[in-house]
């Protein structure tokens, strides 16, 4: 089942990417045209979003802006899980700096190929993108201040790994603030077993207990969820903290 979500996911993203390399309008897992509220390109500031090109907005799949409660200072790594477009990144990088650095992961090469095409056309050199997968983390220990993510986790098919991995990277005192679709039940089995449920970030989402309960298992304190604004009657977007 892990490799059929894994693939499912990998195949609805390289889509979605691939549309913005052809110059199509994008279609993904909480894609929606922009300025949608709540989704995408309507949870950013236009100001913020001014500074990288209009394909990094447009393409933005997520339901939330982790950067603007990530309190990014000068000269600290940040590490985005499922970094899509490069959105976030491309932010990041510009909050912490020249002196800082900031990593985007991906596993989908469509997904990487846009995001690095972003980053150019930004011009900005304190960024990064890597391929690899959230589950496994290409990065040493202790070597990231900051773990962002937007509408990525509740894709995966092992979420206590992703968190295991995470706090792994984290040094000591480190933030994790991401945003991500939080259940308000469980979902059923056979509701779990639907590749395009769990595709369109609905059927693999962790309710708000069991959310703090895995990140406190991977050794996180002071967990917190916050929700951000309601995606109907069985999910919410939250911002989820905690420290390493």
């Amino acid at each position: 089942m892990t490799d059929r979500i894994k693939a499912s996911v990998r195949a609805r993203y390289a889509s979605a990417a691939s549309r913005f390399l052809d110059r199509l309008p994008s279609q993904g897992c909480c894609a929606s045209p922009p300025r949608v509220p709540g989704y995408g390109a309507d949870v950013y500031e236009h100001d913020e979003t001014d500074a990288v090109p209009d394909e990094a907005v447009l393409a933005s799949l997520g339901c939330g802006n982790p950067t603007a409660v990530a309190e990014l200072r000068e000269g600290e790594t940040v590490l985005d899980l499922g970094s899509g477009g490069g959105l976030d990144v491309l932010l990041s990088a510009r909050r912490v700096g020249p002196t800082g650095k900031a990593y985007g992961l991906d596993m989908t090469a469509e997904m990487l190929e846009l995001a690095r095409r972003n980053q150019a056309e930004a011009g900005i050199e304190n960024a990064e993108f890597l391929a690899g997968e959230i589950e496994d983390l290409p990065l040493p220990d202790d070597s990231v201040d900051v773990i962002i993510s937007n509408c990525v986790i509740n894709l995966s098919a092992d979420k206590g790994r992703v968190f295991s991995e995470a706090h792994r990277v984290l040094r000591s005192g480190g933030r994790f603030a991401v945003s991500d679709v939080v259940a308000r039940r469980d979902f059923t089995q056979a509701e779990k077993e639907d590749l395009a449920q769990w595709a369109g970030c609905m059927s693999g989402a962790l309710t708000e207990d069991a959310y703090r309960a895995g990140l406190e298992k991977a050794g996180f304190d002071d967990v917190e969820v916050v929700v951000s604004h309601d995606l109907g009657p069985d999910l919410f977007s939250a911002i989820v903290r905690a420290r390493a």
